[in-house]
């Protein structure tokens, strides 16, 4: 609870106890009798209350009795009666939270009221102006009725953070024409007391109960009945979205964009000010207006790549299709017009029935821009996800063009609003259907399994390759790649002589071979047209033709080469190429890549083609997976496994060549042995994997602080050593300066603190020796002479000393 609200109770509370004190001091009654009659009926009334369906709250009968008090008893009187009956009615109803403060402000608050109420009513000044009772009583009842339901505003508004005029309004300025009505009963119940006596005039109030009873009997009737209908269209609903289900079971890709197109679709029509039914057809069409896609073959649905003209015109098809489906429900709002044309055009241009401007339903006017966004905003088969941004400003572009440009505006105004929104309730999803199921039950269909004539065996294949190849040669051509893909381990020469071999059998324009690296498709081999091209890729598996073979494990024939991401929303980037075939390389250990043919000609490859490469793909899975073990082992016998430096092994060798090399041409060279200050320190308080983290970030900075040309190894534990060619003295300086920056910036990056620090030494070709060992023995024991020491001197030198 705010501040703010805990001050108004206690100033209200201390109010009213105030209030309630006086009146206990100064208490007169005149006809004790018939107060505590009236006390009595309030009490027992207390518990009755008025509500109406279409507002949140209720109303106690309380403020009747209140408004008698008022003319007919005096000011305390009416005070303690109408306390008493409020505090009652809090420890005999047990409402809901009706703790002991909640009770007190709620007694005090009334106390309070009761008594703004009898000032007014009482009041010399309305006497002098001459007011008739009748006014007097309107304006105690309204006096009544603005300060009780101030307090409780007042207190729920900053209680809950809302506006004060917003809560009052909605919770609370209903019930004031039922104290008006009260004001008007009290003042005949009154009349009434006065001509025929106080006990005469009570015996009004059963009436009155019977009234109320029966408006209670009235308004339950209509609870329930809006209960039902609340139920029912919450059924509907749920109706609809099953419906919208059948979708996503054929198009796996709408699951989140019916959500999301729902939420934008509301939220651009509520600000619109679309209401009622126009809303509700709004939120049915949101999770419809694609239904009709249930006509459109699968394959185009999910083709990952452009449609032809062909399959264009059987996509046309899904609004007019959803639109007839959705007729045979009989909504009874008009989803039917929003589904049918949400795929107009605000110029005229869309279909089915070319409509311009205002003449497209509103509804549907939304929709349509809605729904590209978010199309655009999301990965489809055939290209990549924009981001949300570019999204917009594209539907921004086609703004007076394909879209209302009312619409434009508030989705640039909200996108990123709406977008907050939709991720929220996307998080609340059930998630998508359990399509990839396997049902073990039942072992053949009723009408039993088809049988061939043939059965399969080795003369079929024979004769599979006699169609494909046309020719004996061609059959040798398969069997000798075969035999040859095993036959080396390097990795070009494998696929090198796959690359060859194949294009014998299967012609191809284009060839690439995309290994799997985490998830991620990078070619390692790429032959033919565009090779520069399908050299720069890199595919996320489940992505573009290559990603989705090795997500789903399934050929694909005759895909569009233009998909693969990477290019794909470049224009300087594009393929020549207009028909690929690709097929899965599955290895031991899982995907090991995909193999792609392309070639120049659209629908260049059939299906003997695919039977080929299947026929193949395990062996060739087989030789690369091989040959990828062989180069490992080959790489970690030169390669710091930890660092991916080269190692001592490999630092001897290159330095043997760098001092030949700078024999000949007479260049100098410098050498820098180097390692870390402070080192066990880390490996001691934060554990030896920090430790090796500290390495990895030391040996990346120290590679980005050397020139392209220089050379850098890991000799083991924390040393480090650089070959610089052309290097002097003065140069070879200002690069160990660099590297205790890095060594530093490593140590604040891992460990969060300075811990680490890094000595350097330097030896030069050809003034400081000649030979390897020579050099790097020179340059290790120099960089000892600088190293630091508890005693001031490092025990290196000590003992040189």
């Amino acid at each position: 609870m705010s501040l703010l609200a805990r001050l108004h109770i206690l100033f209200v509370v201390c109010l009213g106890l105030l209030i309630l004190l006086s009146g206990f001091v100064f208490w007169s009654s005149e006809q004790p009798l018939r107060f505590l009659a009236y006390l009595i009926v309030a009490c027992l009334a207390s518990g009755l209350r008025v509500s109406v369906s279409t507002v949140t709250g209720t109303l106690s009968l309380n403020f009747l009795f209140i408004l008698i008090g008022l003319l007919d008893l005096s000011a305390t009187e009416t005070l303690f009666l109408g306390t008493s009956s409020t505090l009652l009615q809090f420890l005999v109803s047990r409402e809901p939270g009706a703790t002991g403060a909640r009770t007190l402000f709620h007694v005090c608050n009334v106390a309070v009221a009761i008594k703004g109420a009898s000032l007014v009513y009482a009041s010399q000044t309305l006497m002098h102006l001459d007011v008739f009772i009748p006014g007097r009583m309107v304006l105690a009842t309204a006096a009544l009725f603005a300060m009780s339901s101030f307090q409780l505003a007042a207190l729920a508004a900053w209680t809950e953070g809302r506006s004060l005029r917003e809560t009052w309004w909605e919770r609370h300025l209903w019930s004031f024409v039922y104290y008006l009505a009260g004001a008007a009963f009290a003042g005949f119940f009154s009349l009434l007391s006065r001509a025929a006596g106080w006990q005469v005039a009570l015996l009004l109030l059963p009436v009155v109960y019977l009234l109320y009873r029966s408006y209670f009997l009235h308004v339950s009737r209509v609870e329930v009945e809006k209960s039902h209908a609340e139920e029912m269209a919450s059924l509907h609903l749920r109706t609809i979205e099953a419906l919208a289900l059948a979708i996503e079971a054929k198009d796996h890709t709408t699951h989140d964009h019916l959500e999301r197109v729902q939420v934008y679709a509301m939220e651009v029509g509520k600000e619109m000010g679309l209401t009622g039914g126009d809303l509700d057809a709004l939120q049915a069409a949101a999770l419809l207006h694609d239904i009709g896609k249930l006509a459109v073959p699968e394959h185009i649905i999910s083709k990952p790549g452009r449609l032809t003209q062909q399959e264009f015109e059987k996509m046309k098809i899904h609004p007019v299709v959803g639109a007839e489906i959705l007729e045979r429900v009989r909504f009874p709002y008009p989803v039917v017009p929003i589904v049918r044309c949400h795929h107009e055009k605000w110029d005229g241009s869309g279909y089915p029935s070319g409509l311009k401007g205002e003449a497209i339903p509103i509804g549907a006017r939304i929709l349509s821009a809605v729904d590209c966004l978010d199309a655009l905003a999301t990965d489809r088969q055939y290209r990549l996800a924009l981001p949300l941004q570019k999204a917009m400003e594209v539907v921004k572009s086609e703004a007076g063009k394909a879209f209302d440009p009312a619409v434009v505006a508030i989705l640039e105004r909200r996108y990123v609003e709406l977008e907050a929104m939709a991720r929220a309730r996307s998080a609340d999803s059930p998630g998508p259907l359990k399509v990839d199921l396997r049902i073990e039950k039942g072992a053949a269909p009723a009408a039993g399994f088809e049988e061939t004539s043939h059965p399969t065996d080795t003369r079929q294949l024979v004769h599979f390759l006699n169609s494909v190849a046309s020719a004996r040669q061609d059959v040798q051509a398969l069997f000798e790649l075969t035999q040859e893909l095993g036959s080396s381990l390097s990795i070009d020469e494998t696929l090198s002589v796959l690359g060859l071999r194949l294009k014998r059998i299967v012609p191809y324009d284009a060839m690439a071979v995309y290994l799997n690296h985490d998830k991620v498709l990078k070619p390692e081999y790429v032959t033919g047209e565009n090779s520069r091209l399908f050299s720069s890729l890199e595919i996320p598996v489940g992505q573009g033709l290559a990603g989705w073979v090795a997500e789903n494990l399934k050929p694909i024939v005759n895909g569009n080469p233009s998909v693969e991401p990477g290019y794909l929303n470049d224009p300087n980037k594009f393929s020549t190429l207009r028909s690929a075939i690709a097929v899965p390389l599955e290895g031991m250990a899982g995907v090991v890549g995909v193999l792609s043919l392309y070639a120049m000609e659209k629908d260049a490859f059939s299906k003997d083609h695919l039977r080929v490469l299947q026929a193949i793909a395990s062996k060739a899975a087989l030789a690369i997976e091989n040959a990828l073990r062989y180069r490992q082992a080959e790489t970690s016998a030169t390669t710091d496994y930890l660092t991916g430096l080269p190692n001592a092994r490999s630092l001897f060798l290159h330095l043997e060549g760098e001092i030949d090399r700078a024999r000949r041409i007479g260049e100098s060279l410098a050498v820098i042995v180097c390692d870390l200050d402070g080192f066990k320190k880390v490996n001691d308080r934060y554990g030896h994997l920090e430790g090796n983290q500290l390495l990895k970030t030391v040996a990346q900075g120290i590679r980005g602080a050397c020139r392209e040309r220089d050379y850098v190894a890991r000799m083991g534990g924390d040393e480090f050593v650089l070959v610089l060619p052309g290097a002097n003295g003065e140069s070879a300086a200002r690069t160990v300066d660099r590297l205790r920056d890095v060594a530093r910036e490593a140590g604040l990056a891992v460990c969060g603190k300075t811990l680490v620090g890094l000595s350097g030494g330097i030896a030069l070709y050809p003034e400081d020796g000649e030979d390897a060992e020579v050099l790097l023995a020179t340059a290790d024991r120099r960089m000892y002479g600088t190293k630091p020491s508890r005693s001031g001197k490092h025990p290196a030198m000590a003992a040189a000393l």
